[in-house]
């Protein structure tokens, strides 16, 4: 039984690896995107945003305004955007983004970038 336990260890090592290494968004294929810089540099109060492959694209049916706070629709729930998750600085890409993550399974929102509602 022994010998059996001392091959487990490694090998579920592995496979955690492996699993959490599939679960990156980022192929490369935005590498020379001339906004990838820019992409990089976004950030809120809560931290980096990231890159652009993991965000998302919000459609305009999918996010509103109302008396200076956004809400945006994930994951079949609307979410309150956080005023620190807001990013201020112009959107270089017009269209709105989103940059989430969860919390006891439940969206929530780490950056939004609106877009120009068009």
């Amino acid at each position: 039984m022994r010998p059996a336990i001392l091959y487990a260890a490694p090998l579920l090592g592995l496979a955690a690896f492996v699993t959490t290494s599939a679960l990156a968004r980022d192929d490369g294929r935005y590498a020379n995107s001339p906004l990838k810089p820019w992409f990089e540099s976004l950030h809120s109060e809560y931290g980096q945003c990231c890159t652009d492959a993991d965000g998302y694209v919000v459609a305009d049916v999918d996010w509103e305004s109302s008396q200076g706070r956004y809400r945006v629709h994930l994951d079949n729930e609307w979410v309150v955007v956080p005023d620190g998750a807001v990013i201020t600085e112009p959107n270089k890409i017009g269209r709105t983004m989103v940059w989430k993550h969860y919390i006891d399974g439940h969206p929530r929102v780490r950056c939004f970038m609106p877009g120009s509602m068009t």
